[in-house]
């Protein structure tokens, strides 16, 4: 009898049968996904592990990859290992995120594989990327912040509203205005009706008046003028247009002005040469200069105002006026009586001092701390030499004029500070005119700079 055919062998191979259909059906129920395939291990640390349970769904974009393994306290925080399926490939920049699946408080694990190119998270390790704020009881704490500061708001609104609370809030302080102010414009408008109906009947009027003048369709109506301006405005453009092309053209002067060469380079010589005039005349340094003398011999003074023009560094020009107290000498005759009863006449030279003025005009040139001067000195022609020390603050001069009777004049300047100077000397050193006399004095000499200085400090 063949052994397939016991009993045995039956009841074995149904035995069989059935626990490999069991074995089936649990794989095919079963939530984890990767089953049938190559597993991989991994963990990540959340500060809290309400609403994931051992062995819920992992899922990636959606779809189930894995399951929870296992939770564990770790350091205390939770310590959630997950198992996925190898073919997820994860990387060292893996994420996982919690979120809620139902309002009941469900939640799933969500992973995101990481970038391509990142090297291959090991089997087991920790990832590191978590994010747990789209859980639902996260929402519900964040709502809860919501719902407190709007019930702050509503409490403050309240109270400001209040009588009691108006003078304590900003807004309360607002609504109060508002209510002053509506009650002034309540009061306002009350009071003043008669003058508020004047005003609305004079817009009214205007309104009115200005409705007439723009729907006006007679010949010298709003319409019709304002038709002819247009008309004419359009004729205007065109002419504009019509001369701008002919300057664009090179046509007539203008466009020969702007487009000729030659004429451009003619006008850019002329501008050139008024510039050069310009600049020539800023270049030019005036001074104004004065002094005045003490003349000891005759115990008069001798005042000089001019004014000092240098075109250049080398030469210059002076203008001045002199009012010079040794201005005549007169001489009289006296009688002598003898005791015979006989006379004689005696001259009797006296000399007497009259104010004089007299002009000066002189051309120098200067050779570095040397300058020589010439032209007309006190009425009369004349010669002058000075030369400068101590960077041009200290100055001798020798002057020579009247040739009929030359009168030598000797003196010395110093510069003090700021234009202001003293000046001593000696007058007609030779005695040919007997008018010999040391002088003392100071002067003030103040440049163009100096004057524009003045003049916008001036308080007129």
């Amino acid at each position: 009898m063949s052994w397939l055919s016991t009993m045995e062998f039956k009841v074995g191979a149904l035995v069989v049968f059935i626990g490999g259909l069991l074995g089936a059906m649990s794989m095919q129920v079963s939530d984890d996904p990767a089953f049938f395939s190559t597993k991989q291990k991994a963990h990540f640390i959340i500060p809290s592990a309400t609403g994931l349970i051992k062995g819920s769904t992992v899922k990636t974009a959606g779809i189930p990859v894995g399951v929870i393994k296992d939770i564990k306290l770790q350091n205390g925080q939770a310590r959630v290992e997950i198992s996925v399926d190898s073919e997820l490939a994860l990387k060292t920049s893996a994420a996982v995120a919690i979120k809620s699946a139902g309002i009941l408080g469900d939640k799933h694990v969500e992973v995101y594989p990481g970038g391509e190119s990142d090297p291959p998270l090991p089997d087991g390790a920790q990832i590191l990327n978590v994010n747990d704020q789209g859980a639902l009881d996260n929402v519900l704490a964040k709502v809860g912040e919501i719902a407190d500061s709007l019930k702050k708001v509503t409490d403050n609104l309240a109270d400001a509203v209040s009588e009691d609370g108006t003078n304590k809030h900003i807004l309360g302080r607002i609504v109060q205005n508002i209510e002053k102010l509506t009650s002034d414009l309540s009061q306002m408008t009350s009071e003043n009706k008669e003058q508020i109906g004047e005003i609305v009947d004079q817009v009214n009027n205007i309104t009115t008046t200005l409705d007439e003048l723009i729907n006006d369709e007679s010949d010298k109506g709003f319409k019709k003028t304002w038709k002819n301006t247009m008309a004419r405005l359009d004729s205007t453009m065109k002419n504009i247009d019509e001369i701008t092309g002919k300057v664009n053209r090179g046509e007539g002067s203008i466009g020969k002005l702007i487009n000729d060469e030659t004429t451009v380079d003619e006008l850019n010589t002329a501008i050139q040469g008024v510039s050069g005039l310009f600049e020539s005349a800023n270049r030019l340094q005036t001074a104004f200069d004065f002094h005045g003398a003490y003349l000891g011999e005759i115990g008069e003074t001798r005042t000089t105002i001019g004014v000092h023009v240098q075109p250049g560094p080398d030469r210059f020009y002076f203008l001045g006026i002199v009012d010079d107290p040794v201005g005549l000498v007169r001489e009289t005759n006296s009688l002598i009586t003898n005791p015979d009863g006989s006379v004689v006449s005696d001259l009797d030279e006296k000399k007497t001092y009259k104010s004089r003025t007299k002009f000066t005009a002189l051309y120098g040139m200067n050779f570095w701390d040397l300058t020589l001067r010439g032209g007309i000195i006190e009425s009369s022609g004349g010669l002058g030499i000075d030369y400068h020390f101590f960077r041009k603050k200290l100055k001798f001069s020798i002057d020579a004029f009247d040739f009929d009777q030359t009168n030598l004049r000797l003196s010395a300047r110093y510069e003090v500070l700021w234009g202001l100077y003293v000046i001593a000397g000696f007058d007609d050193a030779l005695d040919n005119q007997d008018l010999q006399s040391g002088y003392l004095g100071a002067g003030l000499f103040l440049t163009n700079d100096d004057l524009k200085l003045l003049l916008t400090r001036a308080p007129f």
